[in-house]
């Protein structure tokens, strides 16, 4: 069985709606490692300690491998090719590049897409985006991201989409972001462009639908 959940229940439950206290004794989390994640997170003590239940149920090994994130995928968007944004969003979730995600990188990214500042979560964009990580976005490196999500959102969600659609999104945008016209974009360069541009902000907000 996969690791982790459907899309719809990576978020913590309302705390109104959630198991019985006693059930939640039965969770097996060492207290530091809890405190440390309250203090790094923006998640309660309870809902930490819901998701990483549900992590180390589907999960007992105690962490995703890249091979894992794929299938997830492929089972969340049948209708179309998953594996490439799959690799791309395995190697963001990786903070510490060791072929693996624990429960404590899981958690952590996943605080900053679903609670983090706009500043917070445009910065984890960058990374998804930066695919060599040396701290520049290339023309080649935005296509190749956009190309995955329109390879695994598939045909059924975009009937009429053209084979070049990814290419002619990202030169709109490369445009806008490139200020210095230099062919890479930096982090500040992003930040701006994506802070001022209610477009491009919309498309930032695809990752709402596809993490």
């Amino acid at each position: 069985q996969p690791c982790l959940s459907s899309p719809p229940s990576l978020s913590p439950p309302p705390t109104d709606s959630v198991v019985e206290d006693g059930e939640l004794s039965t969770v097996c989390y060492r207290p530091e490692g809890l405190d440390q994640l309250l203090q790094q997170t923006k998640f309660t003590r309870r809902e930490l300690q819901i998701l990483y239940r549900g992590f180390k149920n589907e999960c007992p090994s105690g962490v995703v491998d890249e091979e894992t994130l794929k299938l997830i995928y492929s089972q969340f968007f049948p209708q179309g090719d998953s594996s490439t944004y799959a690799h791309f969003l395995f190697e963001a979730f990786d903070t510490h590049k060791n072929g693996s995600v624990s429960f404590e990188d899981f958690v952590t990214g996943l605080s900053i897409i679903l609670r983090g500042s706009v500043t917070e979560k445009l910065n984890w964009a960058f990374n998804l985006y930066d695919l060599n990580k040396d701290g520049f976005i290339t023309k080649e490196e935005m296509t190749d991201i956009m190309s995955s999500i329109y390879d695994m959102m598939g045909t059924c969600t975009y009937p009429c989409m053209q084979n070049d659609a990814p290419k002619e999104h990202v030169d709109i945008f490369f445009q806008k972001m490139d200020k210095n016209k230099d062919g890479v974009v930096t982090i500040e360069e992003f930040l701006e462009s994506c802070q001022k541009d209610e477009n491009i902000m919309q498309s930032m907000h695809l990752f709402d639908n596809v993490i």
